[in-house]
């Protein structure tokens, strides 16, 4: 199987199915829900894959480059950025695009899940965040004593929990509110995404490097870390939406911003009051 073949069967395909369900609902005016309106949703989600790319680009070439992972030759075009191939680039915006479509489908027919519920407690923002900084801890100390079976998964999580970590810290309690949007949407494209995974490696299409791997396997096909990747990724994107769309996320912006606003003020007229 082709990278492409792959991205085009497993991708492609239902990212249309996606959205051509979109155009019959804006056709028959089914809507996001107004607390999901905060700005338009291709933009949102256009958005959250340049992050992706950004932030994955360099992480990515890395792996590729100290051969944590590599690709079959002959099954991808050649044309590479970096180490990596176009084809990988490509899977970056497709995944976001499919996860996050996903998850607005889902939040056009199922509104009353979230309108339903309320806003978490804020202070679990930062005791979340804070077991999430000690868990990256431990994979930089993986990484630095050199465990090299654990390579692969020290260097997917401390990849992984810097941005999860920033969302969580601005808007758990957000998430909180719409969390069966984001259970539901995680649990179905991970699991689809790994199986996808899986016949890839079954047919070479890709190579997770066996001594830089803990070689447990899901199926007796799937490495563990692949598992992983597609969870973290799609929570990144899914959260990442999810905190985009929000009115209650906007409100929240503003309001940081101006208090920054007001503090500036505040030093200002301190320094010329001194002076």
């Amino acid at each position: 199987m082709t990278y492409f073949g792959f991205l085009g069967v497993f991708l492609i395909v239902p990212l249309a199915v996606l959205l051509l369900l979109h155009f019959f609902d804006t056709k028959s005016k089914l809507m996001l829900p107004a607390s999901w309106q905060s700005w338009s949703s291709w933009k949102v989600i256009s958005v959250q894959a340049l992050i992706a790319v950004i932030y994955t680009t360099p992480w990515d070439n890395y792996l590729v480059a100290t051969r944590t992972w590599w690709y079959n030759p002959g099954l991808v075009t050649g044309f590479l950025i970096g180490y990596v191939p176009i084809e990988e680039y490509t899977f970056f915006v497709l995944q976001t695009f499919l996860t996050g479509t996903f998850l607005l489908l889902l939040v056009r027919h199922r509104p009353l899940w979230g309108e339903r519920e309320t806003v978490g407690n804020a202070n679990w923002r930062w005791l979340v965040t804070g077991f999430l900084a000690i868990l990256w801890l431990f994979f930089v100390v993986m990484l630095i004593v050199g465990w090299k079976q654990g390579t692969y998964l020290a260097l997917l999580m401390v990849w992984a929990l810097p941005p999860l970590m920033l969302q969580t810290a601005f808007g758990l309690d957000i998430l909180w509110k719409y969390r069966r949007y984001v259970v539901v949407t995680v649990v179905s494209m991970t699991i689809y995404l790994a199986a996808a995974d899986m016949l890839a490696i079954s047919s070479g299409t890709w190579t997770i490097d066996p001594e830089q791997s803990l070689n447990i396997f899901l199926l007796g096909k799937l490495p563990i870390e692949e598992f992983i990747f597609f969870l973290m990724t799609n929570v990144l994107v899914v959260v990442g939406v999810t905190l985009l769309s929000s009115t209650i996320s906007r409100e929240r912006i503003i309001n940081i911003w101006q208090a920054i606003k007001l503090r500036r003020k505040e030093v200002d007229r301190h320094y010329e009051a001194s002076s």
